[in-house]
């Protein structure tokens, strides 16, 4: 790898005035900046960038592509590849899901419309760290196969290649529309022996993305040789341009895209390049990224920390991208084409990510920009009918949770950027958050998501809370009283998942607690976490959770537990959860405010202890130098925060808890005019904690600052010393987080209590609300008499199958109600695993199978057993030799989560247990692709016959089929079954 940099010399002075007349000196800036900028950072490990040129929020990433499939190929270019498949047009930064990849074009030596993925000699070409140079805005590599070296610089919405062969013979170019996704429709139409026009609609992440080109070359080509399209891929071709260039001069290629059309690729290409060259263009490409690096300036003598930093400011700046022609024409969620002068239209937005420090960052950095993704919030709400959770290429993905686009509105407004219909923006946020899907429909009625209505329940109840909460503060802001009531109280739902005996965030499971439970599993409760990972999220009312947990001195030794934990994980593999310090997981966003926790509770010194181990640990000069997948800048935009020494723990609230700088220091320029100076005194790798803070000459004890003393300029002044002391630990000091008004009552769980039981079960019933009293009523499922609530004093129990109602009351403050139906097992079964099942997939344990409780059909919601790469055997005890004519089970088939039906069903039947004779053996077809879950009863009915035992063997698929995405990662299938039906 080498980085190619051209130093000088230059000097800004900028000056402020303080309290007094004395003018300071802040900002020296003696290097170009983005020498600092490594854009392989992040190609290695799971970081999942691309080293390619882009400009800041550009719509076109034109960088090379080294990897056709798979997780760590999710940007198409991974460090430890050797060889390039060709140099497309679009990448995504940092995602954990694959797509773009767009019109990619590779120079070579001859016709071959293969690409090599097979082995086969191809137009793919090995190349070597040694011989490629990543710098913002431009890229160059050696083909080593070929010895034809490639250059690559941009525009917003156009690109240049440059690419000089060895010779003048043999000048091939191949054009790939098969590249990557699928394809809907292509087409490639020759304008001239020069110029060539089309396009590609293509299905991946995206399932309609369509995108326009024109591609003008330097040199006459002959008429263009194609392959046939691929089989189901309407225009899919790989094509060969073979050039005429006697002269051996560099070929270059300009190509424009566009979303809307050709004629706007067209537009899109002559005003941004027109008849510049190549290095016209790297340089305006430079200088634009230079001035966008200029935003922070910081001053430092660890070159690697400098390195780190503007690597970090660049890859906050790769996304979200413009997504509109120079014309204003884009194409919106309706894939319609719209028209806009008034403000730039953007697409990729990574809100689960981002939300929490990307753009608190751009409020402060971008705020002219922040106004655009707002306005074009509102066009996609107008457009497609509800703000994107993430989307990509006027597509909703139905990617990750929550209504993110909520805080980030919210958030803007309450710091004064307000260039948008206001009005308009508040109400899709509300509509966002009053649909009936995703959860909502039960979050709304009973204040909290149950596991078996909907997946990953427990992190959707915490983040919309979070979510309502800044609609609420927005509602407040705006005098809009009834709705600010209605979402205070709903920000206080995180009350309704915490379990006062663990003091974890869990699911309620039929109004229990799901079980068995463990802290370490990650399972289908929580999104890429476990419960570790998501207990610590109430950041709109910490103070509230340190009451349920009962204490600031509760809260601290949870966060050491936290902190300290091993750091293996159980249940489901889950790639994202990486870079762990204990359970602490910076991979991954959920963690990402925890460190600054501790500010809360009077000890600032531990935030500044791990805020600089994560810093100087988890980030690194090197490609694998991200400790999880990018994620469209979050996770460097938490590098920016956190080293200049604040972090957004909090949108909505304009405060910054500080943490510990890693600069001597820094000057934020920002676009009013002003700047903001952050100076660290006596700072050293050991001079890591703070002794006291000045902001503007006076004293500040507190250990959190807000956004209007950054946005009114100045300085704050840190002096750091190596050993913890007394600052920001008095109570008056330390940032609060509270929910005081509209107070809710939390309804009651079932804390002791089996829903499937023999005999008789024994009900404790509880609440997290100490001064609530509890009502229940009890339904006899068998009885058709009228209930009334009564006061619940003590447990009592459960003999017949019957309904539970609960609720809780304090003063005139009533909780929701919740019905959870009891259901009673034949005394007389049992039933023996001789397998193991999934903890996770547990269903409710040993006699899940025979409960009575039916699955549905999302796999997630916690009533079906899940078998791993493993037969099912079963065996049921009728107690007594019965008349038998019927037995049957259920299986799931989900094949985008690996679940399959049985290959074969074998059912056995036996008098004595030791003896089993076969009486039915269905097999099943090979598996053929099918999109949607479905349910299959497996078992048919037969002569009677007489039995005491039925064994039930159900063989795995194993490894998954070759058309299956699995398939080349050795992919295991799971068995999901659930009720064995015994008549």
């Amino acid at each position: 790898m080498k980085l190619q940099y051209s130093f000088f010399f230059i000097v800004i002075w900028l000056f402020f005035s303080c309290n007094s007349d004395e003018k300071i000196q802040i900002v020296q800036k003696n290097t170009v900046l983005i020498t600092y900028v490594n854009p392989f950072i992040g190609t290695g490990g799971h970081g999942h960038t691309y080293p390619g040129a882009t400009m800041p929020f550009g719509m076109m990433q034109l960088s090379p592509d080294t990897r056709l499939d798979g997780w760590d190929g999710c940007s198409g270019y991974h460090y430890s590849d050797e060889y390039i498949y060709g140099f497309s047009h679009t990448h995504l930064s940092g995602t954990g899901v694959s797509d773009y990849g767009d019109i990619l074009l590779m120079p070579t030596n001859e016709v071959n419309f293969n690409n090599g993925a097979d082995g086969k000699k191809g137009y793919r070409a090995h190349f070597s760290h040694d011989n490629e140079i990543a710098e913002a805005g431009y890229y160059k590599v050696q083909l080593d196969s070929t010895n034809i070296t490639v250059e690559l610089t941009v525009s917003e919405r156009s690109g240049i290649h440059k690419y000089t062969f060895p010779s003048a013979e043999n000048q091939v170019v191949m054009l790939d529309l098969v590249h990557r996704d699928k394809v809907l429709d292509a087409k490639i139409d020759k304008i001239s022996n020069t110029e060539i026009v089309g396009y590609r609609f293509s299905e991946a992440w995206a399932s309609d993305q369509r995108l326009f080109y024109v591609i003008q070359t330097s040199h006459p080509f002959d008429d263009i040789l194609q392959s046939p399209p691929k089989q189901g891929m309407p225009g899919a071709r790989r094509s060969a341009l073979t050039f005429k260039n006697p002269n051996n001069e560099p070929v270059i290629i300009k190509v424009g895209i566009s979303a809307v059309d050709i004629a706007g690729a067209r537009k899109n290409l002559e005003q941004e390049i027109g008849e510049k060259s190549f290095n016209a263009i790297k340089q305006q490409a430079q200088d634009t990224w230079e001035r966008q690096l200029e935003k922070i300036v910081i001053e430092s003598d660890d070159l690697d920390y400098k390195t780190n930093f503007y690597t970090a400011l660049y890859h906050t700046m790769l996304a979200p991208n413009i997504y509109q022609d120079v014309d204003g024409r884009y194409r919106d969620m309706d894939l319609e084409i719209h028209q806009s002068n008034e403000h730039t239209h953007y697409t990729v937005f990574s809100l689960w990510d981002t939300y929490r420090a990307a753009h608190p960052l751009y409020t402060i950095i971008e705020q002219e920009r922040t106004n655009d993704f707002i306005k074009t919030f509102i066009k996609k709400y107008e457009s497609g009918g509800i703000l994107p959770i993430w989307d990509l290429s006027a597509n909703y993905t139905g990617c990750m949770i929550g209504y993110h686009a909520v805080p980030v509105i919210s958030d803007a407004y309450l710091k004064g950027i307000r260039d948008y219909d206001v009005d308009k923006a508040f109400e899709a946020m509300k509509h966002s958050a009053t649909r009936d899907k995703l959860g909502l429909e039960y979050y709304k009625k009973l204040g909290f998501i149950p596991v078996e209505k909907e997946s990953e329940s427990v992190s959707k109840t915490l983040e919309y809370a979070y979510d309502d909460w800044t609609i609420a503060q927005m509602a407040k802001a705006m005098g809009k009283t009834d709705d600010y009531e209605t979402f205070v109280k709903r920000a206080q739902f995180y009350k309704n998942v915490f379990d006062p005996e663990t003091q974890f965030m869990r699911g309620r499971f039929r109004n229990t607690w799901f079980a068995p439970f463990d802290p370490y599993e990650v399972n289908f409760n929580y999104t890429e976490a476990n419960s570790w990972q998501y207990s610590f999220y109430v950041p709109q009312d910490i103070s509230g959770f340190i009451e349920l947990l009962g204490g600031k001195d509760k809260l601290e030794a949870q966060l050491d537990k936290l902190f300290t934990a091993k750091q293996e994980t159980s249940g489901r593999n889950q790639a994202d959860i990486t870079g762990l310090i204990g359970q602490y997981a910076h991979g991954n966003e959920p963690s990402h405010h925890m460190a600054y926790l501790y500010n809360f509770i009077n000890k600032p010194s531990k935030t500044q202890e791990y805020v600089h181990q994560i810093l100087t640990t988890l980030y690194k000069n090197e490609p694998d130098g991200v400790s999880g997948n990018e994620d469209c800048g979050q996770m460097s935009a938490w590098y920016v925060l956190s080293s200049l020494g604040f972090y957004s723990v909090t949108p909505g609230t304009n405060e910054y808890i500080i943490g510990t700088p890693l600069f001597d220091k820094a000057t934020i320029n920002l676009e009013n005019g002003k700047t903001f100076t952050l100076v660290a005194n006596h700072l050293s790798k050991d001079n890591i904690y703070i002794k006291s803070i000045s902001l503007n000459g006076k004293n500040h004890p507190k250990s959190f600052i807000k956004h209007e003393d950054i946005m009114n300029g100045g300085n704050l002044v840190f002096e750091m010393t190596n050993v913890a002391t007394d600052w920001g630990t008095q109570n008056e000091n330390i940032p609060v987080t509270t929910i005081t008004e509209h107070t809710i009552v939390s309804p009651p769980f079932i804390a002791k209590g089996d829903i499937a039981f023999k005999g008789e079960t024994e009900v404790t019933l509880q609440t997290v609300d100490k001064e609530a009293t509890i009502f229940y009523k009890l339904i006899d499922n068998n009885k058709a008499e009228k209930v009334s609530f009564i006061e619940y004093t003590a447990p009592f129990k459960i003999a017949e199958k019957s309904s539970l109602m609960v609720y809780a009351q304090r003063g005139d403050q009533k909780s929701a109600e919740i019905e959870t139906t009891f259901f009673k097992i034949d005394p007389n079964l049992k039933i023996k695993l001789e397998t193991e099942y999934a903890n996770q997939y547990n269903a409710g344990g040993q006699n899940a199978l025979i409960d009575g409780i039916f699955g549905t059909e999302d796999f997630r919601t916690g009533t079906w057993q899940g078998y791993f790469d493993k037969d099912l055997i079963a065996t049921v005890d009728l107690g007594k030799i019965k008349d038998v004519y019927s037995i049957s089970a259920n299986f799931l088939q989900d094949q985008k989560s690996w679940i399959f039906l049985p290959t074969e069903v074998e059912v056995f039947i036996s008098t004595d247990g030791k003896k089993f004779t076969s009486v039915q053996k269905l097999v099943h077809e090979k598996p053929r692709p099918k999109e949607k879950p479905s349910i299959q009863k497996v078992g048919t009915a037969f002569k009677t016959k007489k039995a005491r035992y039925v064994k039930i063997v159900a063989k795995k698929l194993g490894k998954l089929p070759e058309w299956h995405l699995g398939y080349k990662h050795d992919g295991r299938s799971w068995l999901f079954v659930d009720e064995i039906e015994i008549r």
